[in-house]
């Protein structure tokens, strides 16, 4: 499992490149491509909250809103077959396919 940085709502990943001899990473779950590295592991997270703050402040002096990490909608695919599955069983369950797969993921994650 990986461990990710989180600081001001948003989540930065954390990685090593061997080869280059750096830790490195980028602002999880934004479009924006925002990375960020370091030498060591301690400055890489001082990097990590550098480079939102650096984005923030960015966003506001463009005048653009800043993007939300887990906005809480996403698309999955799922093949014919159990979206067939999903959509008879809410139907069955007079609720929405949405709550099904809410339901699930609430379950699985927990």
């Amino acid at each position: 499992m990986k461990d990710l940085l989180q600081y001001k709502g948003y989540y930065g990943t954390a990685e090593f490149s061997s080869n280059d001899e750096v830790f490195f990473g980028k602002i999880a779950f934004i479009r924006s491509l925002v990375l960020y590295q370091a030498e060591n592991a301690k400055e890489l997270k001082q990097a990590f909250q550098e480079a939102v703050d650096d984005y923030l402040e960015t966003c506001k002096n463009e005048g653009i809103e800043p993007e939300k990490p887990c906005k809480g909608s996403f698309n999955v695919r799922v093949g014919e077959e159990l979206h067939s599955k999903t959509a008879i069983f809410a139907e069955q369950h007079n609720t929405s396919i949405n709550n099904v797969v809410k339901e699930a993921l609430e379950k699985y994650i927990a």
